[in-house]
């Protein structure tokens, strides 16, 4: 590798990587090439002449295939590279082990709930069963002003999650089962020391099934309030005032304390890829990620379509068979989905991911799985399932950023890392997003917005102290450091469950 100029991933790859702008006529001295075309930062360019019909490999896995003749030195995209189908080698279980655990675990200060679960933030939740309600909840949420809460200092807010679904669609089908899923999960939430379900009446998802899905809860710390039994919007809102105003006391009389970082489950997400992503951001959130588990911590990947392709790297690091064929299920169940709505998965790199260099899902996916690091596959989830195992799990979400990590959140993600190459906007309701940007100039374009540089790779910073300084970042957001999107107001319209199913 000639860092200046490209980046060579492996010794078998066709491709090469531009570190920077390359000029027609620029000579690669370290792989006796020539640029025969601009190439723009993060693109590939031929490392070698590739024939129409071969495979073409990047990080030694395939790509793609030629579309036709690529000279050496040429811009490889979309024009000349396509997919393919290939056999992959799943190689179940091959590749899993288990890291060993650090003899001092690292701890943070959170706030322990009654349940034994662990917060990372304190606030009480005002939940829309349907759509119908969402204006009353933001209602009863904005009522509570900075001004209004500041008696009660270790509260950080009271949060509207209002929400587009509810009702017109299959009451026992999968969407409401989703959704009901992704309801009850912030419900239980350790971010969240009381909530508040507000409901029109009259919707497919009644308060009452929800709480029963829910269980045991702290008393007086999960209420109700239904429009069309209270005496509709105004008299809902005066309730739904009172009923949180009865919860701050309780919510205020929590501490943050010293907890073990095995308590944290960090959701892995990214958006906005870029051809730097699978080098930088993405293996170096893997790094951290190793170090959680090694902690005794638990890590999400999750964005299915955004693994397609990459499946059987996961499958090699399953710990049991069992795991491996619940992983290729859902690839199957995301086929047959896509089909049904007319598309295919590759349709998912964007506009923005093509821009920044990526061409192909396969491409994007191998870049994707970096973020889930080395250790091994402990479980595979539906989405919002409660995560409760240990170690690096899946879970089954959209590739669509606030769709995916509310699926986190609700299965347990008391923190979210997010890569993006390109400069992703997003933040989660209740729960601390840290922004991972892929390149320096990414990071110096969006400092506002980015919490952490991991483009300095490129320039020679080691990835194991990026890796080192995202777990260090965790372990601070944890114990109370907001982050960029917190500061900035991200969350309550990032709020989205997943819509599956006909809506009627």
């Amino acid at each position: 590798m000639t860092q200046a100029t490209v980046i060579r991933l492996h010794a078998n790859d066709d491709v090469l990587i531009a570190a920077r702008q390359l000029a027609p006529g620029t000579a690669i001295d370290s792989e006796k090439l020539i640029v025969r075309e601009a190439i723009p930062p993060g693109h590939k360019l031929a490392a070698r002449d590739i024939e129409a019909g071969a495979a073409v490999r990047r990080y030694n896995q395939i790509i793609g295939f030629a579309k036709a003749d690529i000279g050496a030195g040429r811009h490889v995209h979309s024009h000349n590279l396509g997919m393919g189908e290939f056999e992959r080698d799943y190689g179940v279980g091959q590749d899993a082990h288990e890291l060993p655990k650090v003899p001092e675990p690292a701890s943070f200060m959170g706030y322990r709930r009654a349940n034994g679960k662990v917060g990372t933030r304190n606030y009480i939740g005002v939940i829309a069963s349907v759509n119908c309600a969402a204006t009353v909840a933001r209602a009863i949420a904005g009522h509570f002003t900075r001004e209004k809460l500041a008696a009660f200092a270790n509260v950080d807010g009271v949060l509207a999650l209002p929400q587009p679904l509810g009702c017109g669609h299959n009451i026992n089908g999968e969407g409401m089962r989703i959704l009901r899923r992704t309801l009850a999960g912030f419900a239980r939430h350790p971010n969240f020391a009381g909530v508040l379900f507000v409901g029109l009446g009259c919707e497919h998802n009644q308060i009452e099934a929800l709480i029963e899905m829910i269980g045991p809860h702290e008393p007086g710390m999960l209420q109700q309030a239904v429009m069309q039994i209270d005496g509709g919007t105004t008299a809902t809102i005066r309730k739904g005032v009172a009923l949180v105003e009865g919860m701050l006391p309780r919510a205020n009389g929590y501490r943050r304390e010293a907890s073990p970082v095995s308590r944290l489950i960090v959701g892995l997400n990214c958006g906005g890829s870029d051809g730097y992503s699978g080098i930088t951001a993405n293996p170096a959130l893997g790094g951290a990620s190793d170090l959680l588990v090694a902690h005794g911590a638990t890590t999400i990947l999750s964005e299915t379509p955004e693994i397609y392709g990459a499946e059987h790297l996961l499958t090699r690091r399953a710990w049991t068979p069992e795991i491996a064929r619940k992983l290729l299920d859902r690839i199957a169940w995301w086929k047959d989905y896509c089909a049904r709505a007319g598309g295919e998965l590759d349709n998912n790199p964007s506009v923005g991911n093509k821009a920044g260099g990526l061409t192909t899902i396969l491409e994007k996916s191998l870049g994707a799985v970096a973020k889930g690091g080395t250790s091994a596959l402990n479980g595979v989830y539906l989405y919002a399932e409660p995560i409760d195992a240990k170690g690096f799990v899946f879970m089954d979400t959209p590739g669509y950023d606030p769709v995916s990590v509310t699926g986190q959140a609700a299965g347990g993600a008391q923190i979210v890392c997010f890569t993006t190459g390109r400069g992703s906007a997003f933040g989660c309701a209740g729960v601390p997003t840290l922004k991972l940007a892929s390149n320096g100039m990414l990071y110096e374009r969006m400092r506002d917005d980015m919490d952490i540089n991991c483009g300095d790779l490129i320039d020679g910073t080691p990835m194991p102290e990026i890796s080192q300084r995202i777990f260090e970042a965790i372990v601070r957001c944890a114990s109370g450091e907001k982050t960029r999107s917190e500061i900035l107001g991200y969350g309550n319209d990032e709020f989205i469950p997943w819509q599956v199913g006909a809506v009627m």
